[in-house]
């Protein structure tokens, strides 16, 4: 996978990052193949920051001032 498609969702860029880690993770897998992985979800991973911060600018045009309130403490459900 050398590029990742513009139009997927952070939801199943999540989804396809966890499934790599499960693979990596429980899989005795050849080196070539647990490298192609390791770039895809470093690929999704970033893919995935890049929408959080994209997500937090839309969030802060509509806070007073237009600054953010810090998530601390928050974790998906």
């Amino acid at each position: 996978m050398g590029a990742i498609a513009e139009d997927l969702t952070y939801d199943a860029a999540l989804a396809q990052l966890e499934a790599i880690l499960a693979t990596l993770e429980g899989d005795d897998l050849p080196l070539e193949q647990a490298l192609t992985l390791y770039e895809e979800g470093a690929l999704l991973a970033a893919f995935c920051a890049r929408k959080l911060e994209e997500a937090e600018l839309r969030v802060q045009r509509w806070q007073p001032g237009e600054q953010t309130v810090p998530l601390t403490g928050w974790q998906e459900g």
